[in-house]
């Protein structure tokens, strides 16, 4: 039987799960928290007073933390690109509404509140160019972006396990600074949409524990295979009006490890964390390419170290489109 036939297989035996996974992991849109819960109330008195209180409360925010938050919020803008993607998985089938093609759908539905509640945000904070924000975010969904997982779903929830856990990073610490510059209420929209990320990486986890359980000499592969080419953030492509695909990213990537925001010791971390949480020194009955794998995945994350104790970021802070040093003083 071919790979892929094994993988939809795969997909077809763990399916039967899918929906208790939705309750442990989801949370009904009458339950969970939406973006006004944080925001003025536009049918209440006070809303100019409130809208005030933010553009008040931003001023003390620096230049590079706006750049920063801006392009979490691009990052999850971009969602129509992520669920298409998803939806387009080896397992998932969206005509036949499986159980898969609902978790990718109620999945898409609670991170959409994330770029929703954010860009609300900086659109009030009037510290920043939503026109030129607006664009990057048009480019961003229409060049769409290559995770290097193609339709399989091995790798496609080693990529979503890894991606959830570094945007929860990066939500939870721009949370930590806005609380530490006294923006109390930017640090609760950024630190429960940084609960949500947390709640996802555990679903995707677990997704791959499953798959361990049943195929673990291709599953150990899958892993190694993504490693080896390295996670492509989501947003790789992003550029600002009138630039060419990714000319953004680097500039954007800068300046969160700058402010140490998402690293590259933060990637080594959470590669550590995923082999600690499936436990990758103890699976059993693995092949012998299986085996190499596992050999490479358990020494990686000291070589990477020593990569990224040698790397240098630039001190000059790129100057962008979307944020205008004028607007900030």
């Amino acid at each position: 039987m071919s790979q892929k036939n094994v993988r939809l297989e795969v997909m077809q035996h763990l399916e039967k799960d899918v929906e208790s996974l939705i309750q442990k992991y989801l949370i009904p849109a009458e339950q969970i928290w939406q973006p006004t819960d944080f925001l003025p109330n536009s049918e209440s008195d006070r809303f100019y007073e409130e809208v005030r209180e933010i553009r008040e409360l931003s001023k003390e925010l620096p230049y590079d933390f706006w750049v920063v938050l801006v392009g979490d919020m691009i990052t999850e803008e971009a969602l129509p690109t992520y669920e298409s993607w998803l939806m387009d998985v080896e397992g998932v089938d969206q005509v036949g509404r499986n159980s898969w093609g609902k978790w990718v759908r109620h999945w898409t539905a609670e991170e959409n509140r994330h770029g929703d509640v954010l860009n609300k945000y900086l659109y009030l904070s009037g510290r920043v160019n939503m026109k030129e924000i607006e664009k990057t975010t048009q480019h961003l969904i229409a060049d769409g972006f290559d995770i290097g997982t193609d339709r399989d779903p091995y790798k496609n929830f080693i990529y979503t396990s890894f991606q959830e856990l570094a945007t929860y990073v990066s939500h939870n610490r721009v949370a930590k600074i806005a609380k530490e510059k006294g923006n109390k209420s930017l640090f609760k929209m950024c630190n429960i949409i940084a609960g949500d990320e947390m709640r996802h990486h555990h679903a995707y986890a677990e997704f791959v524990e499953r798959i361990f359980a049943v195929d673990p000499s291709q599953m150990m592969i899958a892993f190694q295979t993504m490693m080896k080419q390295k996670i492509t953030m989501p947003a790789h492509f992003l550029r600002e009006s009138g630039d060419q695909i990714g000319t953004a990213f680097e500039e954007f990537s800068n300046t969160a490890q700058r402010i140490g925001v998402y690293t590259s010791a933060d990637y080594v971390d959470i590669l550590e964390k995923l082999i600690k949480r499936w436990e990758i020194g103890n699976i059993k009955n693995l092949s012998d390419d299986a085996e190499k794998a596992r050999d490479y995945l358990m020494k990686l994350p000291d070589r990477m170290k020593r990569l990224a104790d040698r790397m240098k970021i630039p001190e000059n802070s790129y100057q962008f489109k979307w944020v205008e040093p004028a607007r900030l003083k």
